[in-house]
C-alpha cells in the first residue's frame, strides 16, 4: 500500500479553493497508486486559528458538511482515503480535527487534536479527548496533530494499540519549526517502532512561512520520502513489509 502526504499552499479563509485543490490531490494519489492521502493542519481554511474560532458558525465543519463533498467525491471516484484536518466543532467550542474518510467517500473516524498549543487555546480552540485511530487495508494507523507529537506518549498509546503508522497533519514553520520537526518525528518512529509521515504545509501559513519537507520515516528513525521545501507536492511512500 502506497501513502501520501500533500504538501500545498492554503489560502486563507478560501474554503471553496482549498477543498477543491484537496479533491484534486485525492484524484492524483489515486493515478500515482496511492490508497491514502493526509493534509496539513487546518488544510481547509489554511493556519488561521484566530479567524476561524471568531466566526465558528461560518468556519468549523462536521465531518458531513456539504462544503467538503468535493473531497469525498474524489475519494469515491480513485478509490482513496483521505485524512482532512479542519475546524471542526464539539459541544465545547470549535476544535482542530482530523475527518478520516475511506475509499468509498464514507467516514472512518474522527480525531480532535488532543493537545492545542496556548495560542490555539487563546483564541478558542478546545481540545479533545479520544485517541485516533482507524484500520485500511489491513494496516492500523494512528492520528495526531502538529504539536500533539511534542507528547510522546500519545504515540506510544498508538503503538501499543497495533498501530504500524502515526500520521502527523501539521504546520512547522522555518527555522525553530525546522529543527523541531528535525528532532521530533524521527525519535517517534525509533522509540516506537512505527512509520511516521508528517504531512506539512509549504510556504504562508498565517503567522508562519512553513517549510515543506513533508516525510516518512521508518522504525529505525530514517527518512524514507521527503518533500522539498517549496514545492507544492505529494510525497509518496510504499509500505511494502509493514
Amino acid at each position: 500500500m502506497i501513502i501520501a502526504a500533500a504538501q500545498f499552499t492554503a489560502r486563507p479563509l478560501d474554503v471553496a479553493a482549498n477543498v477543491e485543490r484537496m479533491a484534486g490531490f485525492v484524484t492524483e494519489a489515486g493515478e500515482r497508486g496511492a490508497a491514502l492521502v493526509v493534509f496539513a493542519e487546518l488544510a481547509v481554511t489554511g493556519y488561521e486559528p484566530a479567524a476561524v474560532a471568531g466566526d465558528p458558525d461560518a468556519l468549523t465543519m462536521a465531518p458531513d458538511d456539504p462544503r467538503l463533498s468535493p473531497v469525498r467525491d474524489a475519494c469515491r471516484a480513485a478509490g482513496v482515503a483521505a485524512v482532512v484536518n479542519c475546524a471542526g466543532r464539539v459541544p465545547a467550542g470549535p476544535t482542530i480535527s482530523s475527518f478520516v474518510y475511506g475509499p468509498d467517500g464514507a467516514v472512518l473516524t474522527r480525531y480532535d487534536k488532543v493537545r492545542p498549543t496556548g495560542t490555539e487555546t487563546a483564541a478558542g480552540f478546545v481540545a479533545g479527548t479520544t485517541d485516533g485511530r482507524f484500520t485500511l487495508h489491513g494496516t492500523a494507523f494512528g492520528l495526531v496533530v502538529c504539536y500533539d507529537a511534542h507528547f510522546p506518549d500519545l504515540a506510544a498509546r498508538a503503538a501499543a494499540d497495533g498501530c504500524r503508522v502515526l500520521l502527523a497533519s501539521s504546520l512547522y514553520g522555518r527555522g525553530a519549526g525546522q529543527a523541531e520537526r528535525r528532532e521530533i518525528f524521527p525519535a517517534l518512529a525509533r522509540d516506537n517502532g512505527l512509520r511516521v509521515l508528517l504531512a506539512n504545509h509549504v510556504g504562508p501559513a498565517g503567522p508562519y512561512d512553513a517549510c515543506g519537507r513533508s516525510a516518512v520515516w521508518g522504525p529505525d528513525g530514517a527518512v524514507l520520502a521527503e518533500g522539498s521545501e517549496a514545492g507544492v507536492e505529494l510525497v509518496l511512500h510504499s509500505l511494502s513489509g509493514v
